[in-house]
Order: structure tokens, then sequence, then C-alpha cells
């Protein structure tokens, strides 16, 4: 257990499945921290029991509780907190600069990248034709044309992911960081689509190959 102005971990709530999820598991992997988990699971929509709403009213994964009574929500700020307690081997950067570049970069991965990808997977995968929102319980129809955007989108974020790479060899500069984390969930949400990065994309394909040598990112992919 760790310690920061008094608060205590107790769990981290999550589905394996679940990218944000996985975010935090490859985060954790990087720096050696081991906390207690209780897998909540989507397929049986336990995310939308009022157990669980209590913790969470958005009804997403992942959520870490605190022994004072908060839960915190969205990956980033998870990671972002546990930064805090264990600032060896930075993962959000050292310097002022550093920082932001990474924020800024990690930003583009998840709206440029991952969102694009989600509106594709979500709107055309059979099981989400009538919950392409997650977190509600009530029906939102898939809508085929931002599947199709998303697609679209794709194309431009895989095209800025390689001019990224042609000039850094990470994407948040020349040190591994939640840049790098968050690029990789982007570029695997879009392959539940059959969505790939593109051969002639040297540089995203010289990086790609290289996160999934290492063990925090390999271990934890679940295809699917």
């Amino acid at each position: 257990m760790c310690k920061l102005s008094g608060e205590k971990i107790i769990k981290l709530y999550h589905f394996p499945r679940a990218p944000h999820a996985r975010k935090v598991y490859i985060f954790l992997h990087e720096k050696g921290i081991d906390i207690p988990r209780e897998e909540i699971h989507l397929g049986t929509k336990e995310n939308l029991q009022e157990s669980f709403l209590k913790k969470n009213n958005r009804g997403v994964l992942p959520v870490l509780e605190l022994d004072n009574g908060l839960f915190l929500d969205e990956s980033p700020a998870i990671c972002c907190y546990l930064e805090a307690l264990y600032p060896e081997r930075p993962l959000f950067g050292k310097t002022p600069v550093e920082k932001a570049i990474i924020d800024s970069w990690e930003r583009h991965m998840e709206f440029d990248g991952y969102l694009a990808a989600q509106d594709a997977f979500r709107n055309t995968a059979e099981r989400f034709a009538n919950y392409a929102v997650a977190g509600v319980a009530e029906e939102f129809k898939a809508i085929p044309a931002l599947a199709v955007r998303g697609l679209r989108r794709l194309d431009i974020f895989f095209s800025r992911l390689n001019q990224r790479l042609e000039e850094s060899e990470y994407v948040g500069g020349d040190n591994f960081s939640m840049a790098d984390i968050t690029g990789v969930i982007a570029v695997d949400m879009a392959k539940r689509s059959k969505k790939t990065l593109p051969d002639n994309l040297a540089s995203a394909q010289r990086w790609y190959t290289a996160m999934y040598e290492r063990d925090s990112i390999s271990s934890t992919y679940i295809e699917g």
C-alpha cells in the first residue's frame, strides 16, 4: 500500500478487455507497482449496477478507490496520481517543458487516434448496435456514418503519428512516456475495426514494433 497526504489506495476497479484499464496496467508494469484489483465485468453490465454507480456514476472503468472515500476515474488522472506517489522512472516528464510536451502528445493520441478508433469500432461492432455510447444503460443506436468518419480520421492520425516519429524516437520525446502508452492503445483500438498502421509508414512501424518489445505492452494485450 502507498500513502500521499494521508491517503491510502484501496483497489483498482477494472476490466481486462477495456482499453483505458489497459493504460493503467501498462503504467503499473512500467513503474513496478502492484495494487489490489477488482474486476467489474462490462459484458454483464456490472458497471451499470447501482453498487458500482455509487463509486462512479459515469459507469466507466477504470476507477481507483482511496480510503478517504474518493474514487478517481479517467486513466490519465489515475496514472498522474500514481506518478506523484512513485516519481521514479517518470512517465509524465521531468522538466516543465517535458511535462507539457508529453501532455500535449498524450492528448493528440487520445483525441486524434483513440476516439476516432472508438467511433469506428463501436458504430460497427454488432454487440454495440444498440449501445454505441459507453457507460449508459439507455439505448444509443450505432451510426454507420460515424464509423466511416472514424476510419477516415485514422488515416490522418497514422500519417501525423509517422511524421512525429520521423523526428522523435518516442511520441513524447526522447523517452518512453504516457504519450506512448496512449498511442499504442489508439493503434490497437483501430485494429478492432481492421484498420492497421500502413506498411509504408516506416517510422510509425519502427515505433510500434519497439513498443511490443516491452513486456508491459505485450503482456497486457488481449485481442478483440
